[in-house]
């Protein structure tokens, strides 16, 4: 037995994982290469591994909830993210002029990709299962709970930035008789957006949150703070304080980390979500403090294991239809970041908030929403 396997051995001791074992968790080896890499790179290496063919799994999502639940994954070298996280001292990745390069790899690469993948409004972040049975149902569940958190009454003007495929504005216009203003920096999802949602009181602006103007009664974000970068959060908030009315509410939708972080991890950084950061509960504490005042605080991320998996499945069943534009490779990418996704979540790793906040606070509170 190489050295490189024993050591791979032991940092799994203790994750029920075995390599080359019997159960369907079980790590699969092809290439012995894959020891050596995965010592070398960490994390980068295992998914590139992977999408590689160098190892296989039966139940990715099940093995790697099992890694991540141990905490094995934290005896990996870090030095690829330790570089990343010192490369923020020095530049803003998430300023505006690298913005747009997440809508150009990540949200433009394909609609008939999404098509197969989301639900029939395209509702791309954690749907809200709470009495709901199916994807459809549970997404339109949870555009309905921002709804009502933020109190939307007919001719309240809203602003959603970061509208993806526009199934989130079209839902409040026809439900809630609001008009509102999207903003991605996805040239596909601006257009779909707008196709959409024609005949609608609602406007869509490929343009970066920065560059917005205007006065609103209300703000929701559903799955952009991701994209925002710690150097600037306090320079969204700000901004948003500024298009807000001051009886106005927001509502921030967004995935968040349990430990305070500079960087992401890299294959998902390079793969999947360049640019990209999760935000812990003090970072966005911090970035608030002084603007607005939290109403409510509402975590749900188990729910967020559910919708990756009936997304997995989703495309899974599409992928014959698109095989031969994206490749294998492609597909064995995307199958690494939905289901290690899905782990994360499940191991509770990672958490989903919603967060709503109000600028000088509501006299009296606000009845919770659920």
């Amino acid at each position: 037995m190489s050295a490189a396997r024993s050591a791979i051995e032991s940092l799994l001791e203790g994750t029920q994982v075995a390599l080359d074992g019997p159960n369907p968790w079980d790590i699969k080896v092809r290439d012995p290469s894959f020891f050596r890499r995965v010592l070398a790179t960490g994390s980068l290496g295992v998914g590139e591994a992977y999408m590689e063919g160098q190892w296989d799994c039966e139940r990715l999502d099940q093995m790697l909830y099992r890694v991540f639940r141990a905490a094995a994954e934290q005896r990996l070298p870090k030095l690829v993210r330790v570089a990343a996280a010192l490369q923020t001292y020095v530049i803003n990745p998430q300023s505006k002029s690298r913005a747009f390069k997440v809508g150009q790899q990540h949200y433009d690469i394909g609609d008939d990709l999404y098509q197969r993948m989301l639900d029939s409004r395209m509702i791309y972040s954690c749907a809200y299962w709470k009495d709901a049975q199916d994807l459809d149902a549970a997404q339109e569940a949870k555009l309905d709970l921002v709804c009502r958190k933020l109190r939307l009454e007919p001719g309240m003007r809203v602003l959603d930035i970061g509208c993806g495929w526009g199934g989130a504005a079209q839902f409040a216009a026809e439900r809630y008789g609001v008009s509102v203003t999207g903003v991605t920096v996805s040239k596909n999802q601006a257009e779909a957006a707008r196709e959409r949602c024609k005949g609608l009181p609602v406007e869509i602006l490929l343009q970066d949150y920065r560059e917005l103007s205007g006065r609103f009664d209300r703000i929701f974000s559903i799955g952009m703070f991701e994209h925002v970068g710690l150097r600037n959060y306090r320079t969204y908030f700000e901004h948003a304080r500024k298009l807000l009315s001051e009886d106005g509410l927001m509502l921030l939708h967004t995935i968040g980390s349990n430990t305070s972080e500079r960087a992401n991890d890299p294959w998902i950084e390079k793969y999947i979500f360049p640019n990209s950061m999760l935000p812990s509960m003090a970072q966005i504490a911090e970035a608030v403090e002084g603007l607005f005042v939290i109403e409510d605080w509402h975590s749900f991320g188990p729910y967020y294991d559910r919708t990756l998996l009936a997304w997995y499945e989703r495309f899974r069943a599409g992928w014959p239809e698109i095989a031969e534009r994206y490749g294998e490779r492609f597909k064995r990418m995307w199958e690494f970041y939905l289901l290690s996704s899905a782990a994360s979540f499940r191991a509770r790793r990672i958490q989903l908030w919603q967060v709503l906040m109000s600028p000088k606070g509501v006299v009296g509170g606000l009845e919770e929403v659920r």
